[in-house]
């Protein structure tokens, strides 16, 4: 592939994962149930631009999505979980996979994903705004934690999974016949 083919490649690429990444997250405002979902799924298909292109254009199309997430994103919510844990996430994972000691591993995982609620809920309660959660917050916080961590192993168990099958069925068996 020449030079600019390359380029033009890897722009139709950003563009249209970025655009799937933000029609995703803006199905928050017409399905209020997939305020968590959302952001996980559009974070999933960061893998695609890592897989294809790389670690650098996963990155930048992480900061459009995430720019456009605020603007167009009815539930303002999702746009914070999606720009503060689950858009970067699978990016990051790819290094932190590489710690060969797996306790340490877990334990750079399960740290930056509890930051991340933290600072969500800080910032849900007092940049959004909603003080019913403050009331509550302090015994939901735990609660809401100890789930959140169950469901991040499952996301990150998730995450390992797609990543194999984009790299070995679907790259290879599926686009493999049709790739020059």
């Amino acid at each position: 592939m020449a030079a600019s083919e390359k380029s033009s490649y890897r722009v139709a690429l950003g563009g249209i994962v970025a655009g799937l990444c933000v029609m995703i997250m803006f199905l928050t405002g017409v399905f209020p149930a997939l305020y968590i979902a959302a952001p996980m799924i559009a974070g999933v298909l960061m893998i695609i631009l890592v897989e294809e292109v790389s670690v650098g254009w996963a990155w930048l199309t992480y900061i459009a999505v995430s720019l456009l997430a605020l603007i167009v994103t009815f539930d303002k919510e999702a746009a914070l979980m999606f720009i503060l844990f689950f858009g970067y996430y699978p990016i990051l994972r790819l290094y932190i996979e590489r710690i060969r000691i797996m306790p340490v591993r877990w334990l750079c995982k399960l740290a930056l994903l509890n930051l991340f609620l933290v600072l969500d809920f800080w910032l849900t309660v007092y940049v959004l705004g909603l003080p019913t959660f403050e009331e509550d917050g302090k015994a939901m916080l735990a609660g809401l934690a100890a789930v959140f961590n169950l469901v991040f192993l499952f996301y990150d168990r998730l995450l390992g999974q797609m990543n194999w099958f984009y790299r070995t069925l679907f790259v290879k068996k599926i686009l493999g016949k049709h790739r020059k």
